[in-house]
């Protein structure tokens, strides 16, 4: 490969870099929020992968039944940080015109996928 090829092929690994770095801020301020037990528990995570918050209706809380709102709560954590998850590999395959660029940069997957 000729050193212009070369040099243009690293400003654009360059620039994608860069607009990866602008999504990571700005996916740390979208939200996606899921649900469990019919909307009695409802969490809702950033695109950093981090729980913001969870709420929980008060008929959902029993103290003889534990257990129930436990498996409630990490439902919909769960689903919640896929959705997340999902909302940040969207706007990656946007960037990168769906090619799938493993570990570019120090960047790579958000989530350490």
């Amino acid at each position: 490969m000729s050193k212009r090829i070369i040099g243009d092929l690293m400003k654009e690994v360059q620039r994608i870099q860069s607009e990866m770095a602008r999504l990571q801020e700005e996916a740390k301020t979208k939200t996606v929020e899921a649900s469990a037990g019919g909307g009695m528990v409802v969490a809702v995570a950033n695109g950093a992968g981090e729980i913001v918050s969870i709420k929980i209706e008060k008929d959902v809380v029993n103290p003889d039944d534990v257990e129930m709102l436990q498996d409630m709560i990490v439902a919909a954590v769960n689903e919640a940080l896929r959705r997340a998850h999902e909302m940040v590999q969207e706007e990656m395959a946007k960037l990168t015109g769906g090619l799938n660029i493993p570990n570019l940069g120090a960047l790579g997957n958000l989530f350490g996928k």
